[in-house]
């Protein structure tokens, strides 16, 4: 028997796209975005800076190796959608403890196979990201189009997604301890931070500097997170008010507000980057690192002059800033993701960075 399509992608440039569905059949506004890696599906799945996105994913063939228990970014996923070419439901892998229907089902994460994933991400390309209606089949192109007019972009997904309250990650044996600003933080970067000694105290994105100094951190971290960067002005503040007391790393999201904290601008990218495979060159050192990327946002590099930060890297595909530092303030950050494990090790310097510059603090 011939299964019939019974999802359907509307974008609101008018294409339509039919396909079938996978995890969660609610329908869904979110901003279509796409993909490069070619592994990594379920990272991507529980990265929270995927909130309120659909990822249409390059690669073609999505849910073959399942799900392992071990390689979650965080513990409730928050991203919008996955749109792939292929779905395979009978995964196999030894690791695999459930297949990526069920989880998505589990957490309201919709999905649609069988489309044209080559035409609606060369459409992202040519006219940047935009948003789509993930819906029924039956929906009709005018009623989708009227439901996305009438839709609100969201503000609050950093709220949504980091912690409510303080946590504690104890390192085995303890040199340093961070207090880590949580705007949509990954597992990984938790566990890259203790493999090296550091214990890290979670807390949440509008913790003011007070309440941060107060816990007698060594060093202060600032998260990834979904969104534009102005939408947590609270956090820029907080920074501003730590630049120079501590020694300060961002990633990501935290990148660029600390760029705002220091009275640096950002804008929108017209497709944003997200895969393992950007190219960024260090420009003290001229090394080349492959870099992991997930961000619609990039700091303005001519509001950076006015700023007493540096550019460190820059992103050869575009020339965007993808580092910035401040050597007096001992502050730094970086846009892409050393934890993710790039290259498979070219970013790992980062951190070490951070641990010598906390070292040299204590030191002083």
């Amino acid at each position: 028997m011939i299964k019939l399509p019974d999802r359907k992608l509307i974008f609101e440039n008018g294409q339509e796209y039919y396909g079938y569905s996978f995890g969660s059949s609610e329908d869904r506004v979110l901003e279509a975005v796409f993909n490069t890696s070619m592994a990594g599906y379920q990272e991507i799945l529980s990265d929270p800076s995927y909130t309120d996105q659909a990822v249409v994913m390059t690669y073609p063939l999505i849910g073959n190796y399942g799900m392992a228990a071990d390689d979650y970014e965080t513990d409730v996923p928050t991203i919008g959608a996955l749109i792939v070419h292929e779905y395979n439901d009978e995964p196999s892998n030894f690791r695999s403890a459930e297949t990526l229907d069920s989880v998505m089902k589990r957490f309201g994460i919709a999905g649609i196979s069988g489309v044209d994933t080559r035409k609606i991400n060369r459409s992202i390309r040519d006219h940047g990201s935009c948003r789509v209606l993930m819906t029924d089949a039956s929906v009709s192109l005018e009623e989708g189009l009227n439901i996305l007019k009438d839709s609100e972009i969201p503000h609050d997904a950093v709220y949504r997604v980091s912690c409510k309250g303080i946590r504690k990650f104890c390192a085995e044996n303890e040199r340093f301890h961070i207090v880590a600003v949580d705007c949509g933080m990954k597992k990984n970067i938790v566990r890259s931070l203790n493999s090296r000694g550091c214990s890290v105290t979670v807390v949440p994105w509008n913790t003011p500097a007070e309440e941060i100094r107060s816990l007698r951190p060594d060093g202060v971290f600032i998260s990834n997170g979904p969104g534009d960067p102005a939408d947590v002005p609270e956090t820029a503040a907080s920074v501003r008010e730590l630049i120079g007391q501590l020694p300060i790393f961002g990633i990501c999201l935290g990148h660029q507000i600390i760029s705002i904290a220091y009275g640096a601008c950002t804008y929108k990218l017209k497709f944003g980057h997200r895969g393992g495979n950007h190219p960024v060159k260090d420009l003290k050192t001229g090394k080349i690192e492959i870099t992991s990327q997930n961000h619609s946002y990039a700091v303005d590099i001519e509001s950076l002059a006015q700023t007493p930060l540096t550019v460190t890297h820059i992103n050869l595909l575009d020339g965007t800033v993808e580092g910035v530092e401040c050597a007096d303030d001992r502050v730094f950050s970086v846009q892409y993701h050393p934890e993710s494990a790039p290259g498979p090790q070219d970013s790992a310097y980062l951190f070490d960075k951070f641990i010598k510059m906390m070292e040299e603090s204590k030191n002083a």
